[in-house]
């Protein structure tokens, strides 16, 4: 008891003296120079774990930040293709209107749904039937030109042939003379043949060609498309002539369906054109 009594006494002396005079600096610094390595090191370990902890938190938070942008960006591409897609019909959707108002007839936008895979054969599937109002017959144009016609009609869905079908023809003049001729179907979705051209007749190279309206089944003065390559030989009767087609048929994806006056197979004017054209 007595010890502790002194050792408290001596410690108030000393805190005395020290602040008043700091007689004992000197000593504390020296006691703290010499104990600073034992406060490292018993203050290493508790460091060092939180170190860990926070690079260990930092690194995960790093980790889940960059998942969650790379999960943003895929979102954000998705959309930005999705756009682009939608700013493409949307192209395409406002080019036919601008046919459209070139034409007085009803008319009815329809979406190629198939392609008939047949080499031999230029067949496509819509998207509108009966139900739509569809009819067989019905001209089918793109924002460019004609395009063909409907063969066959279903409750939601209907058939058209191509331009360039092989047993496709589609009565035609060349809009700078008015010279009328039959544009077949070759097979490849980008050429056309005038039939029956004499050699003698007056076409020319890069010659608009369009529909001359005969049989009352296409409309008139729609293009066609313009003469790519003219071959005459003098032994044959009739010359070569080639035409390109102006509507995009490998890249279109919507149509116009366009009638005037309504056609039907009770018609005998309907009836006689088929027959003449092969169907």
């Amino acid at each position: 008891m007595i010890r502790a009594v002194a050792a408290v006494a001596a410690s108030i002396v000393l805190m005395t003296v020290d602040h008043r005079a700091s007689h004992l600096e000197a000593a504390r610094s020296l006691l703290s120079t010499v104990l600073y390595p034992l406060q490292l090191a018993i203050h290493l370990p508790i460091r060092t774990g939180d170190w860990l902890s926070e690079q260990l938190l930092t690194r995960n938070t790093i980790l889940a930040e960059n998942a969650a942008l790379r999960e943003e960006r895929f979102r954000l591409r998705a959309r930005l293709e999705k756009l682009d897609t939608l700013e493409a019909e949307n192209r395409r959707l406002r080019s036919l209107l601008g046919s459209a108002e070139q034409v007085d007839q009803h008319v009815l936008v329809a979406e190629l749904i198939s392609v008939d895979m047949d080499p031999f054969s230029r067949r496509i599937v819509l998207n509108r039937g009966a139900q739509d109002g569809v009819l067989p017959g019905q001209t089918l144009i793109g924002s460019h030109g004609i395009m063909g016609q409907v063969v066959h009609v279903g409750p939601f869905s209907s058939n058209a042939l191509l331009i360039t079908d092989p047993s496709h023809a589609l009565p035609v003049q060349v809009h700078r003379n008015g010279l009328r001729a039959v544009a077949t179907g070759t097979g490849p979705l980008n050429l056309l043949k005038l039939s029956h051209v004499p050699n003698s007749a007056d076409v020319q190279i890069d010659d608009r060609i369009v529909t001359s309206g005969l049989g009352s089944r296409f409309l008139s003065g729609y293009p066609v498309g313009k003469v790519v390559e003219i071959r005459r030989d003098q032994s044959q009767p009739f010359a070569e002539v080639y035409v390109e087609p102006s509507a995009m048929l490998e890249r279109t994806r919507e149509v116009l369906l366009v009638r005037s006056d309504p056609v039907t197979r009770q018609d005998p004017a309907f009836e006689a054109y088929m027959s003449w054209s092969g169907w």
